[in-house]
């Protein structure tokens, strides 16, 4: 009699221990680097300089010149990929929590001191110059003004952008950036809703706006966004590159709206496209708790574990696991 009532009670806290958070979506920031012919570099050292903090992180490329960093804070980051002989290429990066658009570093040759300039298209009038300059100007206030934190100035130099500029996607995604840090979600949605229209395919706006959909508790259509965005992830990288990263974004969100079957089966998805991602075993493993599933649970976490034993949830699982494992064996 007591092992029956003992065990069902002891599931039972488990399940609270583990499961009552909301999962959260870390940011994934993927990318490729390749040389001037487009061939990927493999060992290109990727430093990721913040803008906004003392703080830098580095990645190396694998065989098909690909890098992966999860974690990264909020912000704006530049980017420097270097390999000696092959060349070096610099770009900048706001990085926001889930996926990030896929970045394409491609290696060049430093020239000569002294050598030319880019130079502006052929054709290009003065004054569409002069226009695209103050266009500049005002998003770099606006990108600055969003990493710093000063969302009023950003919101204020985004607006301006696009009413001058009005087919300029990303601008209406940093404008809806900026909103979301205000919690004026109304504005934030239909700022990714505007970048959304003038390119349906925009996966990094449709993850926003899932992200929105998932703060204000409308939990079906933070689904559907997020399957839009693994589609378009997909779609733009044929290879898989973001493909995971939606996956597991598309599954915190079903994760979170209680639909637990769905969520494991987009979970599962994030763990064959990329199976060295232990955050998605690790959500995995919470969602078969939720169904009840104990020897997928076990697994999954044992496995995020081995491919993370000092994460950020390691700790917890280890507090657990064992007790589970008898569950499990018994």
């Amino acid at each position: 009699m007591r092992t029956h009532l003992i065990r069902p009670l002891f599931a039972v806290a488990l399940l609270i221990s583990f499961a009552a958070t909301p999962a959260l979506a870390q940011s994934l920031t993927r990318g490729k680097v390749v040389d001037s012919t487009g061939k990927p570099v493999p060992d290109t050292v990727v430093t990721f300089v913040a803008q906004f903090v003392n703080l830098s992180r580095t990645a190396k490329t694998d065989a098909k010149g690909e890098y992966l960093i999860i974690g990264l804070p909020s912000g704006q980051f530049a980017i420097t990929a270097t390999k000696e002989g092959v060349g070096t290429d610099k770009a900048m990066q706001t990085i926001t929590q889930g996926q990030n658009p896929p970045l394409t570093l491609t290696l060049k040759v430093a020239a000569p001191a002294g050598g030319g300039s880019l130079g502006a298209p052929a054709g290009e009038s003065a004054e569409a110059k002069a226009a695209a300059k103050v266009l500049q100007g005002l998003a770099k206030t606006g990108s600055d003004a969003l990493t710093a934190g000063n969302y009023d100035e950003a919101i204020a130099a985004y607006t301006d952008v696009v009413a001058k500029a009005p087919t300029c996607g990303d601008c209406y995604v940093n404008l809806g950036l900026a909103y979301v840090a205000k919690k004026q979600l109304p504005e934030a949605e239909a700022a990714f809703k505007k970048a959304i229209e003038i390119k349906p395919d925009n996966a990094r706006a449709h993850t926003q706006l899932a992200s929105v959909y998932n703060q204000q508790r409308k939990f079906d259509l933070a689904s559907e966004e997020s399957a839009l965005a693994t589609k378009y992830s997909a779609s733009t990288d044929p290879a898989g590159g973001g493909n995971a990263e939606a996956l597991y974004n598309q599954g915190v969100t079903q994760f979170n709206g209680g639909k637990f079957a769905e969520a494991k089966a987009a979970f599962e998805g994030a763990t064959k496209a990329d199976p060295k991602m232990a955050l998605a075993h690790y959500q995995l493993g919470m969602t078969a708790l939720n169904l009840g599933d104990f020897k997928l649970a076990v697994s999954s976490l044992e496995t995020y574990l081995q491919l993370d034993p000092n994460g950020p949830k390691a700790a917890e699982v280890k507090g657990s696991l064992p007790a589970l494992q008898k569950m499990v064996t018994k």
